[in-house]
């Protein structure tokens, strides 16, 4: 058979669609799978072979788990709220809604050219309002139970955007759309008490399935750390400096205290504070500054020493200089620290540059050339000198400053409560009313969606304020609790929202009446494998199960974790082993390999371009050598033609299946194909082979390359009515005996240098191999005239006469 895959290709993937062949059925009585990927933005742009990949390994494992007889629900749907959308309607004065279906429309026709094996019944996109009404309900519930509030901070805002960004969407220092420096702004927020929930999300990782690395990177995010809260003094005044330490045991070595720019104590003692000036000017450089080049660790150490102000170490009674310092921020700990120089090196450095005094309370190590991190004993503590574990000693000052009144245990995190609105139009809008009697109120659920108004100027304020602001229709309400004149919220939600939940719609996703049907929850959920990007292993899936733990919480889900198992894929790098980017030249259109070699070769080649979790250059001659693989697979019906099984066909069919069956499994799909084109190579050396065989491996490549081998499939005459599946038949059982070989061919050597080979039964006598040793012609050119003195045979590995 030719592969024609410009024909087969289209013929097969309008079939399965009639036939509704990958259609997930709600409490089927076969076991369930839910195979789940991280939904895409629907870019204009259009898919890139790093979408490929990232579906690639659920789509296997799917269009096995079909064949091993499971009720398969792997779905597809759009996270389709964003800034991009909002930015290019903005450039082209486009309704971001049209420009968002446009995209669907084209992302869905590219997946479907791939044959991705989607239940697209169940699509959806999070910016339609039958979606969204859900985003908002679960808002509401989020804010009825306290878990939503407001704050006053700096922000990080873009300038180019005009948007607030959370933390998470300006790493580096630099937005995550457009890339530009962000800058800092005071403004009222909006924020989900995530931090609440960080013990659950700790402790919830011992029930899960993920990679260690993916693990680690949630905790690390989470950073939670137990210490002591301890409140220092404030020379002159009753007022208490709360710091937050992991050493409470290194208290008699603090020499000076650091309070943030931003701290209020500032502002009520600034008459006592005699270079107020300087403080202000500081104040107004660290204004510039984002988040990311205040806590950088390696940077200029600046700050100003308050003249007038200092502090009181409570454990000692001394005096302490108190500076401001832009490395403290006011939203991480309490916005006060207390600084040990001897044996914290940023301490050190900044007490290096202005002259604080450096005290070492741990022994060991120079501190007048850098500050020591080590264990050791404690020196200089009073009441703690002598102590030798650090376990002893901080327990010991605990007591102490918990009898003393000054201080108490305490836990931290790293992770700060998640700032959930932004200043632009596509977007949920936020559903809360502001009344100048009741205050803030949610909007009753009956209204829900609260619905973005149609509106023509999408262009945010100059003041971060949202364009909702400027439309007097939508701002203006009444009460929904007294009835009186009230205020909408201008805001919307961020992107991050509609993706924190979505893998629930897909259990139900034409419910009108809730966010999904209860049984139909209990039936799918949790989802079985979940494989995305490595860069949403922090933000996006803490998240998610944030949102999961607070429904199980209240009693809207069964189970606590949204995911049993979670994966990820490597980069696909351009061919000069860089990043791809439109910049460089080096992107690959996926439609651009399809339309030359067809999909079933972009499939085969992503899966066995290299380990599926490392990156890898993308590689025109590798394409080329997959395209080969499958014009080999389509000749096979020319050599199906044996009547007979050959033994050793049957032994190699073994041993592919047990190899392809538990490769996929451990996503080794790379091994899994080679192994599949070792098989060929065995049935082009035997000649001919069974139309059994020729089954056997086309239901095995069948996940991989899908369309040729249902072509393949109908020409054995397996799909007599056209319904009848190849991707939908029964998944090959090898049998454990035949994976075994019989025999084995083993090099004879004589004195230590091979002279022939001879094929051994795996379980002959030492004196069956020395014979069939001797009896090659060839060794025994090497031992004519000679005597043997010494005979060694290691089964299946080493045959050796030594002669002399």
């Amino acid at each position: 058979m030719k592969y024609d895959f410009k024909k087969i290709e289209p013929k097969w993937q309008a079939a399965w669609e009639k036939n509704r062949a990958f259609e997930a059925v709600d409490f089927s009585e076969k076991p369930k799978w839910y195979g789940l990927v991280e939904f895409p933005y629907p870019s204009g742009v259009g898919m890139h072979v790093g979408h490929i990949k990232a579906y690639s390994s659920i789509e296997v494992i799917s269009r096995k788990r079909r064949m091993q007889g499971y009720n398969v629900l792997f779905p597809m749907g759009f996270d389709s709220f964003g800034l991009p959308a909002e930015n290019y309607a903005v450039k082209t004065n486009t309704h971001p809604h049209i420009i968002t279906e446009k995209n669907i429309e084209h992302f869905t026709d590219q997946l479907k050219k791939v044959g991705f094996s989607f239940d697209w019944d169940r699509e959806f996109a999070t910016s339609r309002k039958d979606y969204y009404k859900w985003t908002q309900w679960i808002f509401i519930q989020l804010f009825k139970k306290g878990l939503v509030f407001r704050a006053k901070t700096l922000v990080n805002y873009c300038p180019h955007c005009k948007v607030v960004l959370s933390n998470e969407d300006s790493q580096g220092g630099k937005c995550d759309i457009c890339h530009s420096d962000v800058v800092q702004l005071p403004k009222d927020v909006w924020y989900l008490r995530i931090t609440q929930y960080a013990d659950k999300l700790l402790d919830g990782l011992n029930d899960v399935e993920y990679p260690e690395s993916i693990k680690q990177q949630q905790v690390s995010w989470i950073g939670k750390s137990t210490g002591a809260f301890v409140n220092f003094g404030l020379d002159g005044t009753d007022e208490k400096l709360e710091v937050y330490t992991t050493r409470c045991d290194t208290l008699f070595g603090v020499t000076f205290m650091v309070v943030a720019p931003e701290h209020p104590v500032l502002d009520k003692y600034k008459d006592r504070i005699a270079n107020w000036d300087e403080v202000e000017a500081y104040r107004a450089e660290c204004a510039k500054k984002t988040e990311f080049e205040r806590t950088q660790l390696v940077k200029d150490k600046t700050g100003v020493k308050l003249d007038g102000l200092c502090g009181i170490n409570p454990i000692t009674g001394k005096k302490v200089p108190l500076f401001i310092a832009d490395y403290v921020m006011m939203g991480y700990g309490t916005g006060a620290i207390m600084a040990v120089p001897a044996h914290d090196q940023r301490d050190w450095d900044f007490a290096k540059k202005f002259g604080a005094e450096i005290i070492p309370v741990i022994e060991g190590g120079d501190v007048e050339k850098e500050a020591y991190a080590g264990d050791g004993t404690m020196i200089n503590s009073d009441f703690l000198n002598g102590y030798t574990n650090k376990k002893d000693s901080i327990a010991r000052m605990l007591e102490e400053i918990e009898k003393r009144g000054i201080g108490h245990k305490g836990i931290q995190y790293k992770m700060k409560d998640w700032a959930f609105n932004r200043q632009r139009y596509w977007g949920e809008p936020i559903p809360l009313v502001h009344c100048p009697k009741c205050g803030t109120v949610a909007i009753p659920e009956s209204e829900l969606p609260l619905e973005l108004p149609d509106v023509k100027n999408f262009e945010p304020g100059t003041d971060g304020q949202s364009p909702l602001a400027k439309i007097d229709s939508f701002v203006n309400c009444k009460c929904p609790q007294c009835g009186g004149d009230a205020k909408r919220e201008t805001d919307t939600m961020p992107q991050w929202a509609g993706s924190s939940w979505y893998f629930l719609r897909f259990c139900d996703p034409h419910n009108d009446k809730a966010f999904a049907d209860r049984r139909k929850l209990d039936y799918w959920m949790p989802v079985d494998q979940y494989n995305g990007g490595m860069e949403h292993v922090t933000r996006h899936l803490l998240y998610s199960r944030f949102w999961h733990h607070f429904l199980y919480d209240i009693g809207e889900v069964g189970c606590a974790e949204p995911y049993a198992k979670r994966t990820y894929q490597g980069m696909i790098l351009g061919k000069d082993g860089e990043k791809m980017s439109k910049s460089k030249g080096n992107v690959v259109d996926p439609l651009d390999v399809v339309e030359e070699y067809g999909a079933d070769t972009l499939r085969t080649y992503v899966m066995f371009m290299g380990d599926y979790t490392s990156s890898a250059p993308w590689s025109d001659d590798t394409v080329k050598g997959c395209k080969r693989f499958l014009d080999r697979v389509g000749a096979l019906t020319d050599i199906a033609t044996a009547e007979k099984e050959d033994a050793k066909i049957e032994s190699a069919l073994h041993k592919t299946i047990k190899k392809v069956t538990e490769d996929i499994e451990a996503m080794k799909f790379n091994t899994a194909i080679a192994s599949m084109m070792a098989l060929i190579n065995e049935f082009g050396r035997a000649g001919a082979i069974t139309k059994n065989d020729l089954i056997t491996f086309i239901k095995l490549l069948s996940p991989f390359a899908p369309h040729i081998t249902e072509e393949i499939w109908e020409e054995l005459g397996m799909n007599p009515d056209g319904k009848t599946f190849c991707t939908l038949s029964s998944w090959p059982e090898y049998d454990e005996a035949k994976t075994k070989d019989s025999t084995i061919e083993i090099g004879v050597q004589v004195n230590g240098k091979v002279r022939g080979t001879v094929t051994l039964a795996v379980d002959c006598t030492r004196e069956e191999a020395f014979a069939a040793g001797k009896a090659d012609e060839n060794v025994q050119k090497f031992m004519e005239g000679k005597t043997v003195v010494k005979e060694i045979y290691v089964p299946g590995k080493i045959l050796n006469f030594v002669v002399k």
